[in-house]
């Protein structure tokens, strides 16, 4: 019932903290490159705050946003004209919660009803009036290798994640993905429902919410800033290792003092190149330039220039509508606590 029978809004998304969305659907599943679920955990229980997003990727998502009419309108031609399709745009950008578990949400950027005949990854399918969610995609750098040949399935694995996602709470068995790549065409790559990997997916992401959010217990880490993240204060108590820890931290001893070795080597042997090389730019070795050194702009942030600078943001009490930043460098740095993991000479004990 709760896959085929899902509640759609059209109102405003409510807070991300209250329910789990395609991307996140990625990363409970362990899939997605920008967050791990115990980061996804601390901001859905409000550990912390969503942090500003680089600005490059917060770019290309204002640019990917802007551009999902000219993206959909070329994939509806092209079905169209190309694919032979009849095509019926029927919604943007419906929200949809999951009818049993309305924690379980998704955004459809748009939705078409399809008839005809089309083959995905060689396999021919057809379409008799379907409703099919879709999804658009703009496809730039080195996120266009992630995606493999047009016509089938081969998108970025926490992409057929969110898209699955939005097929289990929708109930519906396709997902068109228009990617744009250029601005004079859009190829497209589809995501299929398969009924076993819904069947796996759903509990994990029922359970992510209840056993983890709602509990407030963190989910297992997978990576060591993950480690980091659950024990960011000591408690100065000390703790008796193992004797396989103290063979690692022997290890760890011993690969930092091999990596200091190297280091002081590498300076050794870049003094003596650079020197040979100075005043020239280029080192050549019968006839084929094996390395060079040339001159560069190195630049760097003025913190003392930050200090004194005049910076003003919008005030709702200053009659000028500004107020001027007191400490500019304070107010643009963000800090928070970290561990440091050290390595200390052991001590024999005391008699």
């Amino acid at each position: 019932m709760s896959e085929t029978s899902p509640i759609y809004h059209v109102a405003p998304m409510p807070d991300r903290k209250t329910f789990l969305g395609g991307s996140d659907a990625a990363a409970v599943m362990g899939l997605s490159p920008w967050k791990t679920p115990l980061e996804l955990w601390r901001l859905k229980t409000g550990k912390v705050e969503p942090e500003g997003m680089d600005p490059a990727r917060l770019k290309m998502m204002a640019r990917g946003h802007k551009l999902e009419p000219f993206i959909r309108d070329m994939a509806i031609d092209k079905l169209r004209d190309e694919y032979g399709l009849q095509v019926e745009l029927v919604a943007v950008n419906r929200r949809y919660n999951d009818r049993e578990h309305p924690f379980l949400a998704c955004e459809i950027d748009f939705e078409l009803v399809l008839t005809g005949d089309i083959t995905i990854g060689g396999t021919l399918h057809h379409f008799e009036g379907e409703h099919v969610n879709a999804d658009a995609k703009s496809v730039t750098g080195f996120a266009r290798k992630k995606w493999g040949e047009v016509d089938t399935e081969d998108v970025p694995i926490e992409y057929a994640a969110q898209f699955m996602h939005g097929m289990m709470v929708t109930g519906r068995r396709y997902c068109l993905v228009a990617a744009l790549r250029s601005f004079d065409d859009v190829e497209l790559y589809w995501t299929v429902r398969d009924d076993e990997t819904v069947a796996a997916m759903r509990p994990k992401l029922v359970d992510f919410w209840i056993d983890h959010v709602q509990a407030d217990v963190p989910p297992d880490p997978i990576k060591f800033d993950d480690i980091k993240l659950l024990f960011p204060l000591d408690n100065g108590e000390k703790v008796e290792a193992t004797d396989e820890i103290a063979e690692k931290v022997a290890r760890l001893r011993q690969v930092k003092a091999e990596m200091k070795v190297l280091e002081d080597l590498e300076t050794v042997l870049t003094f003596d190149i650079g020197e040979f090389i100075s005043p020239h730019s280029e080192l050549t070795y019968r006839g084929a330039t094996i390395a060079s050194w040339k001159a560069q702009r190195d630049n760097r942030v003025n913190n003392e220039a930050i200090k004194q600078a005049e910076l003003y943001v919008p005030s709702s009490t200053d009659v000028t509508g500004y107020e001027r930043i007191a400490d500019p460098l304070a107010h643009f740095s963000r800090s928070k606590t970290i561990r440091v993991l050290r390595l200390l000479k052991p001590k024999a004990p005391k008699a």
